[in-house]
């Protein structure tokens, strides 16, 4: 397993943007497929993205298509997500989390977890 430490979160109004960033430990990471997740209280956990091993595939959940961008930088041992276009509705913990196995969007492909990062969108 990897360790991840989620930051880049904060308060912005709607229509706003803001950058997530996911530091991963262990040189392994590069060969683990990375996602994002947010929860909201009192929800379950959601799908938001997800990026390959090598950067050359992503996927993302209907809502955020075309508002938000996952990337990664392998040198660095990170991930991030790139949110634009802000809405209200996108307040929620956001997680990082890393899969061995090359996970899609479900919660169970996926090996470690960060602790998560608070985004509040205003009205």
């Amino acid at each position: 397993q990897v360790q991840l430490v989620e930051s880049g979160g904060g308060l912005v109004q709607a229509g706003g943007s803001l950058r997530l960033s996911c530091a991963a430990s262990g040189r392994t990471f590069r060969k683990y497929a990375a996602g994002w997740f947010r929860q909201v209280s009192g929800k379950e956990r959601e799908f938001v993205a997800r990026i390959s091993w090598s950067g050359g595939g992503t996927f993302y959940a209907d809502f955020v298509k075309g508002r938000f961008t996952i990337s990664r930088d392998n040198a660095k041992n990170t991930v991030y997500l790139q949110m634009n276009s802000l809405k209200p509705e996108d307040t929620a913990v956001y997680y990082c989390a890393a899969s061995k196995s090359g996970g899609w969007s479900s919660e169970i492909e996926f090996d470690s977890w960060g602790q998560g990062t608070q985004v509040t969108v205003s009205s």
